[in-house]
């Protein structure tokens, strides 16, 4: 199996689980958060999608975002379902550009971050984009739990 391959196997787990926890929010709690600083539901989600979008930008400008503005910005927040959609092509541009890259690549190209403190390898920050979708997965069952609402288990 390719390296580019594991990528895209653990990118497609991560939201394969990402997928049965944002179904799990009932729907009249898209809106609902801890507290007032913290990010709602549908935000939540809407960060993860987004935050997939600005790291391929970041993955095919070598670290910068570039002069494109984010698709998601203007639009309304809607349902789960409706952001995931809106998601899909970019998704599977994501997905074909990860896929599109030697194992050679991904240990000798780099992603200049040093403006947040860090100029990681491609392969590295590839398993990053997974990590910080994982970490909000977490973070939205942590959410369901305070709600008092049953947890989608993700440990099939």
């Amino acid at each position: 199996m390719l390296c580019s391959e594991l990528l895209l196997l653990n990118a497609e787990e991560v939201r394969r689980r990402s997928l049965i926890v944002w179904n799990g929010i009932p729907p009249g709690s898209f809106s609902w958060r801890p507290d007032h600083g913290a990010m709602t539901c549908l935000q939540m989600v809407r960060h993860v999608l987004e935050g997939e979008y600005l790291y391929m930008l970041m993955v095919k400008h070598h670290g910068g975002l570039g002069q494109k503005k984010s698709p998601f910005a203007a639009r309304p927040l809607a349902t789960v379902a409706d952001e995931v959609a809106f998601a899909g092509p970019f998704r599977d541009e994501f997905l074909f550009l990860i896929a599109s890259y030697q194992p050679d690549e991904l240990r000798s190209v780099t992603i200049d971050r040093s403006d947040v403190g860090y100029t990681p390898r491609l392969g590295g920050f590839l398993l990053r984009v997974a990590y910080h979708e994982a970490v909000y997965c977490g973070q939205m069952l942590g959410y369901l739990r305070a709600m008092g609402v049953e947890r989608p288990s993700v440990w099939d």
